[in-house]
């Protein structure tokens, strides 16, 4: 006869065999942070009578419970972070680094050069985007292996980069000297012509036949810069893949082409060589997110970011892409300058909105076009016609004038306080009202940006933690606000 288990007993050794289930952990507080002295501000009004000016007694501190209540809320939470930031600049093409370096005296030339990019006494900028070889703002056409039509040179024995050594290089090491933080890339407009389709640095596509000797033009080319004591931190593959002008440097590359390019040669080159300079994939305006997605998806583990401009779509390709590719980074490019948008206001305040929109979608970088051009929006390559673009500065080739533009406020407000690791922190948009931006600097200092987009002033509302930072905006005005933290209770 079967034995029976009294139901007590068999509950009990059930219940000894059944775990409980472990209590989760107290999530911990967050950290708290407390303003530490003075806040400063740095305004820009479009009736420019301030230009990245420091306002005395700009800013005024309160507890939460003395401050006013009137005016645009703007809360800051240094515990939500996002992507680390590598730095705001623009490039040095052939027009600009010969317009800086030989149209100025070399007083004018070293003024300008330390207000572009000391940290000291000047904005500080961190980041610029050269060509590789030339683009449209160059005064000639030229690459680092130029042959007659019909000729090649796969050994690539006749590669210099002479032309860089006279202008564009000690422009590079004097920044370098000026700001040793600053990150160098470089992009191409076209291969030599000899490796084309067209046989021309105009028009055509890279041969396929030729993908590995061009991939040793980019290996070549960062040993060259980097036995100048130039280190290059990217480069792209091909600027603006899928525009071909017919008059100055470009190269059609469709987003298989590009995969197959990155993954059968070039990132085998860089491996061959111990290159560890990133390769980042587009290079193109935000309309076509459907390209860096191709790209990513062929040749993921040789690709480390995506590359992006102004020119089309909505700034929210960015954050659709990195949301599918989380651990691949985000760069912001090229945003030029130009009379499609006129000065001062409308341009000044797009360039703003511009800047604040790609941090706020994860990029890394906030990047211009040329860093000076001259009264004529040039030099241009010969047969480029006319040119519409505007120049961080103009440096006017008959009367030797240096003006600072529109671009350079632009710049001071975005880079002038951001140190080397800054990372974006949360803040609130506020999208058709006022928008903003915010990062955390190493030391605990916090640079806000913040734009009053309403036609009428009012004040700006800064909260972090338990106080506020109350800031009187005129209308459509930029303020760069910055002050300094420290943790009063640790959630760790």
């Amino acid at each position: 006869m079967k034995k029976m288990i009294p139901a007590l007993v068999l509950l009990m050794t059930i219940s000894a065999c059944v775990k409980p289930e472990p209590k989760p952990e107290p999530e911990p507080e967050p950290d708290a942070y407390k303003i530490v002295g003075t806040a400063n501000v740095f305004m820009t009004t479009v009736d420019q009578k301030y230009l990245y000016t420091e306002i005395e007694n700009g800013a005024l501190i309160y507890n939460k419970a003395d401050a006013p209540k009137t005016g645009f809320d703007v809360i800051i939470d240094p515990n939500k972070t996002y992507q680390n930031i590598l730095g705001v600049g623009a490039s040095f093409t052939d027009s600009s680094a010969y317009l800086i370096n030989q149209v100025l005296s070399n007083q004018e030339r070293d003024a300008l050069m330390e207000k572009l990019f000391s940290k000291e006494k000047g904005i500080g900028i961190s980041f610029i985007r050269n060509p590789m070889g030339s683009s449209d703002y160059s005064r000639t056409f030229y690459s680092y292996d130029d042959q007659a039509k019909g000729v090649t040179d796969n050994d690539l024995s006749d590669f210099s980069i002479a032309h860089d050594l006279e202008d564009i290089v000690p422009l590079v090491k004097q920044a370098l000297l000026l700001n040793p933080d600053l990150k160098v890339m470089m992009s191409p407009w076209s291969a030599p012509g000899w490796m084309k389709t067209s046989d021309n640095m105009i028009g055509g596509s890279l041969k396929s036949s030729n993908y590995d000797v061009y991939a040793q033009y980019f290996v070549k080319t960062i040993n060259a810069y980097q036995a100048q004591g130039i280190d290059l931190f990217a480069v792209t593959v091909q600027n603006e893949p899928l525009y071909v002008p017919n008059h100055y440097p470009g190269m059609s590359m469709s987003p298989s082409q590009q995969a197959d390019f990155i993954k059968s040669a070039l990132k085998p080159a860089f491996n061959q060589a111990a290159i560890k300079t990133l390769i980042l994939a587009y290079d193109h305006n935000w309309d076509r997110k459907d390209y860096p997605l191709e790209v990513l998806k062929n040749a993921e583990d040789e690709v480390d970011g995506v590359a992006w401009h102004v020119y089309g779509g909505s700034v929210l390709a960015q954050s659709e892409v990195y949301r599918e590719y989380p651990k691949k980074d985000v760069y912001f490019t090229e945003a030029s300058g130009g009379e499609w948008i006129p000065p001062f206001e409308q341009a000044f305040l797009s360039q703003i909105k511009t800047g604040i929109d790609v941090f706020r979608n994860y990029s890394k970088t906030y990047v211009l076009w040329n860093m000076a051009l001259d009264e004529n929006n040039g030099p241009v390559v010969p047969g480029f016609g006319n040119s519409t673009c505007r120049g961080v500065v103009t440096v006017n080739q008959s009367t030797k004038a240096l003006t600072y533009n529109l671009d350079y406020y632009t710049l001071a407000h975005f880079s002038d306080h951001l140190q080397k690791d800054a990372v974006r922190i949360d803040s609130t948009k506020g999208e058709g009202n006022f928008t903003s931006v915010a990062f955390m600097n190493p030391d605990k200092s916090i640079t806000v940006v913040l734009y009053n987009i309403k036609s009428t002033p009012r004040n700006a509302l800064v909260h972090l933690g338990d106080q506020v930072i109350v800031i009187d905006m005129p209308q459509k005005a930029v303020a760069t606000l910055t002050f300094k933290t420290e943790i009063v209770k640790s959630g760790s």
